[in-house]
């Protein structure tokens, strides 16, 4: 599903979160959203999601404006947001209950979603009964299930160990090439957008403006980024960070002592 930002902007009375933004993002990409904390990316994923209206502007999935959520639009956050009373099968399986498919079906393909995240056998259990990445996997899982067009995703790893998330990042990516929806991914994680995605948007401070776009699409990526070093070090730039800093540090953490 193609996505088209005009001209949006969003302000809360005195504050002026997002001004002027134009973008088109094509069907089956995923774009990147990195900038400082409060700029106004998780406003545009809640905008997307029909969740907020913007101040002024349109948001038009395939040619037709957003005026409310939608099934084929699905907003994943931080937090894997399941109810703690139900199973992960059952947390899947909701999913698909909210929107009226019956009880047997939506457990068969809640099942079938968690074996695609590595959660076979543990369908009965519950949330607190498994650990923090596997609940991230459900929740990656529930966020599939009803097979969406577009997926808006705001750090959904961001709470997880380095390790975990970059097994979470292998997961999602294979998802995605299944699947094909639209994403949009917030993220403070430069090393993940490099990874996950075909595009980059660098956000200004509030009120956000996209300082940078980098194109990604012609490269096959691993977890190894050295080819990408240049364009991180201008990421982190734009950001404010010296990389001159950052490689420091990075040298520190393999020095022998």
């Amino acid at each position: 599903m193609k996505l088209n930002f005009n001209n949006i902007q969003k302000h809360y009375s005195d504050l002026h979160v997002i001004e002027d933004f134009s973008r088109e993002f094509e069907e089956g990409q995923l774009v990147a959203l990195v900038g400082p904390s409060g700029c106004g990316k998780s406003t545009l994923l809640h905008i997307a999601a029909g969740l907020e209206k913007p101040t002024a502007g349109t948001v038009l999935a395939n040619d037709r404006p957003i005026e409310g959520p939608h099934p084929e639009r699905t907003l994943m956050f931080q937090e894997n947001a399941l109810y703690p009373w139900l199973t992960l099968a059952q947390n899947v399986a909701l999913a698909l209950e909210f929107q009226k498919v019956g009880k047997k079906q939506a457990h068969d393909k809640a099942c079938e979603w968690l074996e695609k995240v590595s959660l076979k056998g543990f369908e009965n259990y519950f949330p607190h009964q498994v650990s923090g990445g596997m609940r991230q996997r459900a929740a990656l899982a529930r966020a599939f299930v009803s097979n969406p067009k577009v997926l808006l995703l705001d750090e959904p790893f961001g709470a997880l160990d380095a390790l975990t998330r970059m097994t979470l990042q292998d997961a999602l990516r294979d998802l995605i090439r299944e699947v094909r929806p639209t994403v949009l991914l917030v993220t403070h994680d430069v090393d993940e957008a490099l990874f996950l995605a075909d595009r980059i948007l660098v956000f200004s401070h509030r009120p956000a403006t996209v300082l940078r776009e980098f194109n990604l699409t012609q490269h096959e990526k691993t977890h190894d980024l050295s080819e990408f070093a240049s364009m991180r070090r201008q990421i982190l730039g734009l950001l404010g960070i010296h990389a001159e800093q950052d490689e420091v540090a990075k040298l520190l953490e393999g020095a022998e002592v």
